[in-house]
């Protein structure tokens, strides 16, 4: 459990702040990747604070009583290592939505954002889905399965990006001029790290349900073979079913496929690597590549704009793998339920759309009230000469590419200001 939460904090800080910023603008590459890491900060130190009580502290349809727990006051030290690994799903699922948000969303509103929508959207979403009691909504009272996060984590971020998009509006020159990413290598780097980080993610969520430590034992071997097997094989199936679909609408199979493909596997197979055998894995994940591929095309047809397709990916592949759970599960699954293909007919099925549905309107809403606050009050987007100019350097007073100074010199708006000037050195 140790090495499964480094691997999930691996997932935010570095790995998916490399993925959104090569796919980024170099003018807003390292307030793409601040988005992350101040994510980071934020998140986990206010779920020590409050989100674990809020999500694990007690019984509930939303979420426990907040005042129980708080600073994890009554929880033993052998249960740090499972306040850390729950704090670090909490940490990935506010930085993902920072990637439809870019070039455009203040620096200011993105930290005023980070923790209220933790404390309004994902803490007591997460407790609908992971502290799995008769009175938890979707796992509870709905019975819909989840295994890792499909809906806390993938549909609530997606859902939260949309919306966020639909407040924000389209960057300067949206539709009419190419915006392209401007470093692919640091995405593939970021995508490896991801799929590489995922394993912690799934297989890491085992909840052991043995009488026994030998009925404990079984069940890891089991258990995380299914799942790591099925993370593995769906990401897979993935990168083939993107490109294919790339392949016949534009003539290309691209490096920014292959890595999309990657994200839109692990998203699918998040919830339902403990549900299905591996042929069902291979199944969604294929399903998810294909399907996510042509949606990420659908800003352009719909006028929304997400800046790095996270509602195409994360919402679209969340939905997906959430739902083909009533489709694939096996009763030798974690669920123990078996899905329209193999007989178990609709009842799961509709439990898993249920609950999707449930999470795509607590998202919305929660999300539009905050959004809503924050653009009448501080507002939410730069100018449009502060757009144009950089938000890297506005928000930051810095640059990532400085290729202008001579060999040493500091790209910082601060050391700029403090440095003194050199007879002959270059402007």
């Amino acid at each position: 459990m140790l090495i499964a939460t480094a691997f999930v904090l691996m997932m935010t800080v570095p790995a998916l702040a490399l993925f959104y910023g090569g796919m980024s603008r170099s003018k807003s590459v390292l307030n793409m990747m601040m988005m992350s890491y101040i994510a980071a900060a934020i998140v986990g130190i206010l779920y020590v604070a409050v989100g674990w009580s809020m999500g694990f502290g007690g019984e509930g349809t939303f979420f426990a009583d907040p005042t129980e727990l708080l600073w994890l006051d009554g929880v033993t030290t052998d249960s740090y290592i499972y306040v850390m690994f729950q704090m670090t799903f909490a940490i990935i699922t506010v930085a993902l939505i920072s990637g439809a948000v870019a070039d455009r969303m203040k620096f200011a509103a993105w930290v005023v954002f980070v923790p209220l929508w933790a404390l309004l959207a994902y803490f007591p979403l997460a407790h609908m889905v992971f502290s799995c009691t008769e009175d938890s909504l979707i796992c509870g009272r709905i019975g819909a399965q989840d295994y890792a996060g499909g809906t806390a984590v993938h549909i609530n971020a997606g859902m939260a990006a949309l919306v966020l998009v639909i407040l924000l509006g389209k960057r300067v020159g949206f539709g009419k001029e190419a915006i392209r990413p401007h470093n692919l290598t640091l995405t593939m780097l970021g995508a490896g790290l991801l799929w590489m980080g995922w394993y912690g993610f799934n297989v890491g969520s085992i909840v052991f349900g043995g009488e026994t430590e030998e009925d404990n034992i079984a069940q890891f071997f089991s258990e995380t073979g299914r799942t790591f097997a099925n993370t593995t094989l769906a990401t897979m199936a993935a990168i083939l079913g993107w490109l294919l679909i790339e392949f016949l609408l534009h003539k290309k199979a691209t490096s920014l496929g292959a890595a999309s493909g990657i994200v839109a596997g692990l998203v699918a197979i998040t919830p339902a690597a403990g549900a299905v055998d591996i042929e069902g894995a291979v199944a969604i994940g294929a399903i998810a590549g294909a399907v996510c591929a042509w949606a990420v095309g659908l800003k352009f047809k719909l006028g929304y704009d997400d800046s790095l397709d996270v509602v195409g990916v994360h919402l679209v592949g969340g939905i997906i793998g959430t739902v083909l759970i009533g489709v694939f599960s096996t009763s030798d699954g974690a669920g123990g339920v078996d899905g329209l293909f193999y007989g178990g007919g609709v009842g799961s099925l509709g439990d898993q759309a249920l609950g999707a549905l449930v999470a795509i309107a607590f998202s919305g809403v929660v999300t539009l009230v905050i959004g809503l606050a924050i653009k009448y009050t501080i507002g939410l987007r730069l100018s449009e000469e502060d757009e144009v100019e950089g938000i890297d350097f506005v928000a930051h007073g810095e640059s990532a590419y400085d290729i202008h100074t001579s060999g040493g010199g500091s790209s910082s708006v601060l050391a700029a200001k403090t440095a003194p000037v050199t007879e002959g050195a270059n402007a």
